[in-house]
């Protein structure tokens, strides 16, 4: 990352991705574009037993809708579970237990998911930030795994059903901080160099960006969005960036504030108006590039990331039960 991309993100960050940067935007928001019954369509949300993901399964829960849980520990969410139940009298809410970080996982629970339930919302907000170099019982970097495999097997797997149904949509939860990274396809699992999993994360989260506007080009009735949520409170910034959270948490969102623009992406007609493929931040389409940052990548770069990714999911694939 160059000096002159960090500064200018953090002067950026400073302005829009605080709590005071998203109560400026709000007061440009329709509330009317929210307030709507979704009873009868069906919404999974990875990652949702705690922080944005929770926030936003429970916003989508008050509106009525079904929502699917998929969440890796057991106990937490139970805990997720019946809080939202309890506090929105949903009881269309149901949990599955998959660690996205493992590909021969998401192919068992997707293909058994795609059997059993129909599916018009897939929010794909699990993620994670390691900051040391970690391999999964599958040999992959763990960031990688779960931020960007992770992501791309599910959505795959789970694009059959999403296309038979109208107005299907799918939402990526990125982050603000891919801004200071350009596509590096050379080294996908981080094994060169000095580890420094801020910037894997960063990273990872340019190629949910690269993933989403691929999607978009490749299938035209489902509507594609990725988003950054802004620097919100949420368990996971506390326990990845202790130092962060330390002299920033005073001025954060709430994990609300930080779901409001993945639940408008789900529920709002009106961001179904716009294109497909499109990174948002507070409900408005932002630019995925700083301006003279050099982060740009080839459209052969692009492929390939789509290129290795199927790769690696079909292996997986092969290899799983039931599959």
């Amino acid at each position: 990352m160059s000096w002159y991309r960090g500064a200018v993100w953090f002067v950026k960050g400073l302005r829009e991705y605080t709590r005071s940067g998203y109560e400026a935007a709000s007061k440009h928001f329709c509330p009317a574009e929210v307030e709507v019954n979704v009873a009868g369509r069906s919404f999974l949300v990875t990652g949702a037993n705690s922080g944005i993901g929770k926030a936003t399964a429970k916003e989508i829960a008050r509106r009525g809708g079904t929502v699917h849980l998929v969440c890796r520990n057991k106990e937490r969410a139970e805990v997720a579970k019946g809080e939202i139940v309890t506090e929105t009298g949903n009881q269309n809410i149901f949990l599955h237990i998959v660690d996205i970080s493992h590909p021969k996982e998401i192919w068992k629970f997707a293909e058994k998911f795609k059997n059993e339930h129909k599916l018009n919302v897939l929010i794909n907000n699990a993620g994670c930030m390691v900051n040391n170099r970690e391999l999964t019982e599958d040999g992959l970097e763990k960031n990688f795994a779960t931020n960007t495999l992770g992501t791309y097997i599910l959505t795959t797997a789970l694009l059959p059903l999403l296309e038979k149904e109208a107005d299907a949509r799918v939402i990526t939860v990125s982050s603000g901080g891919m801004l200071v990274q350009k596509l590096n396809i050379s080294d996908l699992q981080s094994g060169n160099g000095t580890f420094d999993g801020t910037m894997v994360y960063a990273q990872n989260k340019r190629q949910q960006v690269v993933l989403t506007e691929q999607w978009a080009k490749a299938h035209r009735n489902i509507h594609f969005s990725v988003m950054h949520p802004g620097w919100a409170d949420t368990p996971a910034v506390r326990s990845s960036m202790p130092d962060f959270h330390q002299k920033m948490k005073n001025t954060l969102r709430t994990e609300t504030q930080g779901a409001d623009t993945v639940v408008w992406l789900a529920v709002s007609s009106e961001a179904t108006k716009l294109p497909s493929g499109l990174f948002f931040q507070d409900r408005q389409p932002v630019p995925t590039h700083l301006p003279l940052a050099s982060t740009h990548s080839s459209p052969e770069d692009e492929e390939k990331l789509m290129e290795v990714l199927e790769e690696f999911s079909q292996k997986f694939k092969s290899n799983s039960p039931g599959t």
